[in-house]
């Protein structure tokens, strides 16, 4: 697709057949299971100061927790208990915790519960990024959010937009599977960003790519700003499925958290992962990305249960298998 169709696409008001297409691309090139991956949200400590996310370091409001690396192993543990074979790694941008440890536990969770790893921890040098992928780590998810350089400063105003791109092409140059993404509705964005932003996960040949809506944030200086829909969300996650063919795509949880049949709605036109929260319980309150958020007061074990009749109802199976990428078979 150009970009001028993208865009028209993105304006057009029936969605029925841009829908039905994607669906059709994702049976094709993805096939009809649903992968699942434990989320693990460890810390919500940030040095960043992003205008949009509730984990900002100026939140003052926010109740600060850094899980143990002994917590960590053990929510992954009881993930792949349940038959998670996929845990995700994520926290807000931090150093923390040292590389040392990270290592080990990368190194711990894959001899021991033989589960794929991927990691969301942010921007790291080339050193760090290589020392944990020589730790276990199979897939790194770094989001661009924007492929405007003028939107990413406005948003992100101690961040640098080339570094972040930079990261993404070390990340595939050490042999990472590279997830990355969007918010769709941002203040300031375009159709024609949206377009962008789409041609750049297409250039950038990703494995994995994760979108959701913009909600806005009442501890944030974008809490006035009105939030992304689902429309627009489930168009741009349709059209993404179509360009980028056999990309993995989650139906994620801030389309849940918008519209209670959000991710299914999602998983029916183009998406084909899903990340069931592996948090413990106690901490899932304080990772507040966004307000509203689904699944906070839930056991893993629900979650499950959940998640497996979501996909029945709409006639999937659940995937077997890590789940790694679609692009190196």
């Amino acid at each position: 697709m150009t970009k001028n169709e993208i865009i028209e696409q993105l304006n057009e008001d029936r969605t029925a057949a841009l829908f039905g297409e994607a669906d059709r691309v994702r049976r094709l090139h993805c096939g009809n299971a649903v992968h699942l991956r434990g989320l693990i949200e460890f810390s919500n400590c940030c040095g960043r100061d992003c205008l949009y996310c509730g984990l900002r370091r100026s939140n003052r409001e926010l109740k600060r927790y850094r899980m143990s690396v002994e917590e960590v192993f053990a929510a992954a543990q009881a993930a792949a208990k349940i038959g998670y074979q996929s845990v995700v790694l994520q926290s807000g941008e931090n150093d923390q915790y040292p590389l040392f440890d990270l290592c080990g536990l990368i190194a711990r969770i894959k001899s021991e519960l033989k589960v794929a790893v991927t990691l969301s921890l942010g921007e790291k040098t080339r050193e760090e990024y290589a020392a944990l992928k020589d730790a276990g780590a199979d897939r790194y998810l770094l989001r661009f959010e924007t492929s405007s350089e003028k939107l990413f400063r406005a948003l992100k105003p101690d961040s640098s937009y080339d570094e972040r791109l930079r990261c993404l092409r070390w990340l595939g140059e050490l042999g990472y599977q590279v997830g990355s993404g969007i918010m769709v509705g941002l203040p300031g964005q375009t159709m024609e960003m949206i377009a962008d932003d789409i041609l750049l996960m297409k250039e950038l040949d990703l494995d994995m790519v994760g979108i959701g809506p913009f909600i806005a944030n009442p501890c944030t200086p974008l809490k006035d700003a009105a939030s992304g829909t689902l429309e627009l969300t489930l168009k741009t996650l349709a059209i993404i499925r179509i360009v980028t063919r056999n990309t993995h795509i989650p139906a994620t949880t801030a389309m849940g958290s918008i519209d209670p049949k959000g991710r299914q709605k999602a998983l029916q036109c183009g998406a084909n992962v899903l990340m069931p929260n592996v948090t413990p319980t106690r901490y899932r309150s304080l990772y507040q990305l966004y307000p509203n958020k689904i699944c906070i007061s839930d056991a893993p074990a629900d979650c499950a249960g959940c998640i497996a009749g979501m996909v029945a109802s709409l006639d999937r199976t659940i995937a077997t298998g890590p789940g790694h990428s679609l692009k190196r078979n």
